[in-house]
């Protein structure tokens, strides 16, 4: 009963060590745009995440190769919405933006993605959620005009925000797709083939626009986003969601725009804007609103 009751307890923490990892890295994102090119790092990212599984890997690859057959055009699709659009724009977007606004417009995944499924999956949302996506999506506007619609015209001032919400886009996308295939594949191959097609995404990128080099001062931020929220965070989050479920574990995700703004302001210096806590309470809202039965 005493191990179990300290399981759960560890239960309850990997979700939040999972949107901690990512909530960093989003810091991370925005504080290396002065050292090293948005391809460079996202590429670099991949890359070093494929070669530190490979060892693990390769027997399962091999052992599994009819079902990655099966299944790799699939896998494909996911890793160019979910590891290339979402991840490269939101690289970019770094350059335009703040970390605070970028964890906040993350925080509109599941808003998003209930939009998106309307369209693929033919899933009408009931009325919780339009009135849901509707609070959340004005939230959003209201971050992005920082407290002042007027703003919104002024589109050349919010560039960054608008890739980043692009990036979101594409990340439900990404869910939606999930949800619609099923796919009956281990979590870590499915992981493990996508990085693959990941690192194949950029290639043409890299050979185009030319690549960075890895130094002292991008190093430790590039081997961060290798490790910690292309590897750790994602296992971690999935054992989460085998103890605590999807539904409970979706709800930690609400914490991201907290966590981002606190290692922000310590960090970058970013200030919390008042917008900044009504857009969060706004999309918090309406997230929960969209989950309603």
């Amino acid at each position: 009963m005493l191990l179990q009751a300290r399981w759960a307890k560890f239960a309850i923490c990997m979700p939040l060590i999972a949107v901690f990892i990512w909530s960093l890295n989003i810091t991370v994102t925005r504080y290396v745009t002065d050292y090293i090119s948005p391809v460079s790092i996202s590429f670099y990212r991949w890359l070093i995440a494929f070669l530190i599984l490979t060892p693990f890997m390769l027997k399962t690859v091999w052992q599994q190769r009819q079902l990655i057959g099966q299944h790799w055009q699939q896998l494909a699709v996911l890793s160019a919405f979910g590891m290339v659009l979402y991840q490269g724009l939101g690289y970019t977007a770094a350059h335009y933006t703040t970390a605070t606004n970028m964890g906040i417009i993350n925080a509109f995944i599941p808003v998003f993605t209930i939009a998106v499924a309307f369209f693929i999956l033919k899933d009408v949302p009931n009325r919780y959620a339009i009135l849901g996506c509707a609070i959340s999506f004005t939230g959003l506007l209201f971050v992005i005009a920082q407290g002042d619609f007027s703003q919104l015209l002024n589109m050349g001032g919010h560039f960054g925000d608008i890739l980043m919400i692009f990036a979101v886009f594409f990340y439900a996308f990404y869910g939606v797709f999930l949800k619609k295939w099923q796919l009956k594949l281990p979590l870590l191959l499915s992981l493990y083939v996508q990085i693959f097609f990941a690192v194949l995404y950029h290639l043409p990128f890299v050979l185009y626009l030319g690549i960075d080099a890895i130094n002292s001062a991008n190093a430790p931020s590039v081997f961060y986003a290798a490790i910690f929220p292309s590897l750790i965070a994602p296992l971690v989050w999935m054992l989460a969601v085998q103890h605590l479920g999807p539904n409970r574990t979706s709800i930690f995700m609400n914490l991201m725009p907290v966590f981002t703004a606190i290692i922000a302001y310590f960090w970058l210096a970013e200030q919390w804007m008042f917008y900044h806590s009504v857009g969060t309470v706004m999309a918090i809202t309406g997230v929960i609103l969209a989950q309603r039965k």
